[in-house]
C-alpha cells in the first residue's frame, strides 16, 4: 500500500484551540491612550487572545491534539509522524513534539517519527510540508501524519502589543483528504533579512523593524505569485490569475496587512495584463506602472488605488478567511491555518470543488505560495465535519473578556515567570473548560507539569483532575 505514491494527500481533519481569555482592541485603545481606532480601522483587528499563567503552548497543544483526536475517532496508534512548528521558545533542547509524545505512550505508542520546525510564522508550514511529504514517499507506512502549529504572540508595551494573540492547531495529514494539495503549484521564496527577530533569550519580547517587516512581506509575497503563476502556467498551459482562485488566505500578523496584501496580487496581476483587471481598474492603476519595486512598496497612493479596485474581489475572495485572525489576533504559525479554519467554518456548504491559494510567510525570512483543492469528502473525513469540530462561533462566543488593567497584569506575571524555576500556577481555574490541559507547576529542576480538566464539571464548577504527575 505505501510502495506508490499516494494520490490526493492533504488534510483530513484539523481542529483549533485558543485561550478562553481575551482583550477588545478598542478597550486596549483607550486604555492605551492610543487615537481612536489605531488598533480597530489601523490594524483592522477586533479582539486578543492571550494565554494566562495556566496556559502556554505545550498546554494548547496537548489541547488540541487530544479534542482532534477524540471527535475524529482516531486511535493515537495510527499516528506515525507528528511534525510540532512553533516560534515560542519553551526549551531550547527538548522539543514541544516530545511533550505531546505523553497522549501516545499511553496507548503504547512510540514509534512516532519527527520533531519540530522553527522559524518564526514559517514554521508550521515546513511542519506541514514535512508530513505531506512523508505520506506521498516511499518511507510512508501506512499511517497518518499529524501536524501541530502553536504559538503565543507577546510584545513589550509600546505600539507592537495589540499585535499579539494565541492559539494551537492541528492538522491530521493523509491521501485522499478533503482538504488536497496542488502539490506542483507552490512557489518559495527565502532570504536573509533582520525584519523581527528573537536573539534576546533571557525575554520572550522579538526585536521588530515594523516598516522593514511590512515590506518584506509584500517582496516576499511577490515573489512567491511569481513562481506559483510560472508553475500554474507550466503546469496548466494557461495563465493564472486571481479570478482562478476562489479563496486566498494570507498569514494574518494583522488584518490591515492581508488588505494590503490582496491589492498588491491584483497589481501584479494588472502589470501582466491579467484576465482578472478590467478596463477601469486598469485606467485607474496605470499611472503607477513605472514605479519601480521598491517605489511601489512606499507607495501609498497606489496602496489606496489598488485596496479600492481590489475591494469587491476582497470581499468575496478574503473576507471568509479574516474571522479568527480579526477576533483572536496574530498566532504566528497557526494564523495562516486559523485563517483557513474561518473559510471552512464560514463556507462550510458550498467548497466542493474550490481552490484555496495560502500564503505563509515568517521573518527571516521563508515565505512560500501553495494551493489546496477541496473536495466533500467521506465522513468523518468531511468538510463539513471539519466546519462542525471546528465549532468557532461556540468557541468565540465562550471566552471570557478581561479588562485591559488585568490584560497587563497578567503580562506583568509572564514576564516575570519567563525561564523560571519553582512556582505554582494559581488553583482558580474556572475559566478553563472541559478537556483543556493546563500548567500546574514547574519545580525547581526546571520540569513542568500538566493536568487535564476533565470533561465532566464536579459540583464547585472546577474540572476533576486527569493525568496529573
Amino acid at each position: 500500500m505505501a510502495s506508490q505514491q499516494q494520490q490526493g494527500v492533504g488534510i483530513l481533519a484539523l481542529d483549533i484551540y485558543f485561550p478562553p481569555t481575551c482583550v477588545h482592541q478598542d478597550a486596549l485603545e483607550a486604555f492605551d491612550g492610543a487615537s481612536k481606532g489605531k488598533y480597530t480601522i489601523g490594524l483592522g483587528q477586533d479582539c486578543m487572545a492571550f494565554c494566562t499563567e495556566q496556559e502556554d503552548v505545550i498546554s494548547m497543544s496537548l489541547t488540541v491534539v487530544s479534542s482532534l483526536l477524540e471527535k475524529f475517532g482516531i486511535d493515537p496508534k495510527q499516528i506515525g509522524r507528528l511534525e510540532v512548528g512553533s516560534e515560542t521558545v519553551i526549551d531550547k533542547s527538548k522539543s514541544i513534539k516530545t511533550w505531546l509524545m505523553r497522549i501516545f505512550e499511553e496507548s503504547g505508542n512510540t514509534d512516532i517519527e519527527g520533531v519540530d520546525s522553527t522559524n518564526a510564522c514559517y514554521g508550521g508550514t515546513a511542519a506541514l510540508f514535512n508530513c505531506v511529504n512523508w505520506v506521498e514517499s516511499s518511507s510512508w507506512d501506512g499511517r497518518y501524519g499529524l501536524v501541530v502549529c502553536t504559538d503565543s504572540a507577546v510584545y513589550a508595551e509600546g505600539p507592537a502589543r495589540p499585535t499579539g494573540g494565541a492559539a494551537a492547531i492541528a492538522m491530521l495529514i493523509g491521501p485522499n483528504a478533503p482538504i488536497a494539495f496542488e502539490s506542483k503549484l507552490r512557489g518559495t521564496h527565502m532570504a536573509h533579512v533582520y525584519d523581527f527577530y528573537k536573539p534576546n533569550l533571557a525575554s520572550e519580547y522579538p526585536v521588530v523593524d515594523g516598516k522593514l517587516s511590512q515590506t518584506c512581506y509584500l517582496m516576499a509575497l511577490d515573489s512567491c505569485y511569481k513562481r506559483f503563476c510560472n508553475k500554474f502556467e507550466k503546469f496548466e498551459g494557461k495563465q493564472f490569475s486571481i479570478v482562478d482562485a476562489d479563496y486566498f488566505v494570507f498569514h494574518s500578523p494583522y488584518n490591515k496587512l492581508v488588505q494590503k496584501s490582496f491589492a498588491r496580487l491584483f497589481f501584479n496581476d494588472f502589470l501582466r495584463n491579467a484576465s482578472s483587471v478590467d478596463e477601469e481598474a486598469s485606467g485607474k492603476l496605470e499611472a503607477f506602472r513605472s514605479l519601480t519595486g521598491d517605489e511601489s512598496y512606499q507607495s501609498r497612493d497606489l496602496e489606496k488605488a489598488s485596496q479600492q479596485v481590489a475591494k469587491q474581489l476582497y470581499d468575496e475572495k478574503v473576507q471568509p478567511s479574516t474571522l479568527l485572525p480579526k477576533q483572536v489576533g496574530n498566532m504566528y504559525t497557526a494564523s495562516l491555518y486559523a485563517a483557513f479554519a474561518s473559510v471552512l467554518s464560514n463556507k462550510k456548504v458550498s467548497l466542493g470543488g474550490k481552490r484555496v491559494v495560502m500564503f505563509s510567510y515568517g521573518s527571516g525570512l521563508s515565505s512560500t505560495m501553495f494551493s489546496f483543492r477541496l473536495q466533500e469528502g467521506q465522513h468523518p473525513f468531511s468538510l463539513s465535519k471539519i466546519a462542525d469540530v471546528l465549532d468557532v462561533s461556540n468557541k468565540l462566543a465562550s471566552r471570557h473578556v478581561l479588562t485591559p488593567a488585568e490584560f497587563v497584569e497578567n503580562m506583568k506575571l509572564m514576564e516575570h515567570r519567563y525561564g523560571g524555576k519553582d512556582f505554582v500556577t494559581s488553583q482558580d481555574r474556572s475559566l478553563l473548560l472541559p478537556g483543556t490541559y493546563y500548567l500546574t507547576e514547574v519545580d525547581s529542576m526546571y520540569r513542568r507539569f500538566y493536568a487535564k480538566i476533565s470533561n465532566k464539571k464536579d459540583i464547585s464548577g472546577n474540572g476533576v483532575l486527569s493525568n496529573g504527575h
